[in-house]
């Protein structure tokens, strides 16, 4: 399905939290007429007012080509999949866990044209596992945005083994078109970034744990060491720590102990200590 600005013309977001939500913004703001579907009402009203808050902002920096109104009203919310019957493109952003992805890509492709894409946006799980579970294998990507959308310039395409050249290709273009950058990897455990993003992340959370240097003083040595904007532990506050959990168990269980979480990180979440989005992680996020 060819449409402005290389994207398509209508795309379905299923899933509208953080990522979910920077992901209908980067495609809304180029152009595209998009609809998020989520489970239930409330749900799917706290989706618009993301959407047009990260609207509003980017107006804000000047980066919006239009008003924000003009730009909302191209942008929907729902709690019923067959509203992504005429979608180009749907990219599916629902937590990491590989039976509710596979649910919920199934009920997905079943309101989808034929010629439609599908995508989701997993950061570790097997892309090539997921398309086995669908009707059209060939017609399913990989697309790993990274958090916050608006303001990084990566995307990760992944392609499962029976992802179609065309889609590859289409993928790639989309990317461009969103002003950001595409890495195209094979499917694989944790692709390249989580693999080793998580790696750095759990060998600076076992410093912590042994005592070795402050959160604060790991972060500092790999930003101005090595010029990451942020550092691991800030990173993994940013990310969640339940989400990096749920990655290094997957790595674990795929690639081996090499990938097995600190007990530190267990803890913490045992104890609802999951980064920014509850207040505090590694670092205190209430002020």
């Amino acid at each position: 399905m060819t449409a402005t600005h290389s994207i398509p013309h209508v795309v379905g977001v299923l899933g509208g939290g953080r990522m979910g939500a920077g992901i209908a913004h980067a495609f809304l703001t180029k152009g595209a007429t998009v609809m998020v579907v989520e489970r239930d009402h409330e749900a799917a009203a706290g989706a618009q007012a993301r959407v047009a808050d990260a609207v509003a902002k980017s107006a804000a920096r000047g980066t919006l080509n239009e008003a924000p109104e003009e730009a909302m009203a191209r942008f929907s919310t729902s709690t019923d999949y067959a509203s992504f019957v005429h979608c180009g493109l749907v990219v599916e952003a629902v937590p990491e866990d590989y039976e509710l992805k596979v649910t919920a890509l199934k009920a997905v492709e079943t309101h989808l044209p034929a010629d439609a894409y599908l995508a989701s946006n997993t950061s570790s799980l097997s892309v090539t596992g997921l398309a086995n579970e669908l009707q059209r294998p060939a017609n399913f990507v990989g697309l790993h945005f990274f958090n916050p959308v608006p303001a990084s310039t990566l995307i990760e395409v992944v392609l499962a083994k029976e992802t179609s050249p065309e889609l590859a290709e289409a993928a790639k273009s989309w990317t461009e078109a969103l002003g950001k950058t595409a890495v195209v990897v094979n499917d694989a455990p944790g692709f390249a970034s989580s693999r080793l993003g998580v790696a750095i992340a759990l060998e600076a959370m076992r410093m912590v744990e042994e005592g070795v240097a402050s959160a604060e003083d790991i972060d500092a040595a790999m930003v101005l060491g090595y010029k990451h904007p942020t550092g691991p532990l800030k990173t993994t506050d940013i990310v969640g720590l339940d989400v990096r959990l749920g990655i290094a168990e997957y790595l674990q269980s795929t690639l081996g102990d090499r990938f097995a979480p600190p007990q530190i990180l267990r803890d913490k979440v045992a104890r609802g200590e999951l980064g920014r989005k509850t207040g505090k992680g590694f670092f205190d996020w209430t002020d």
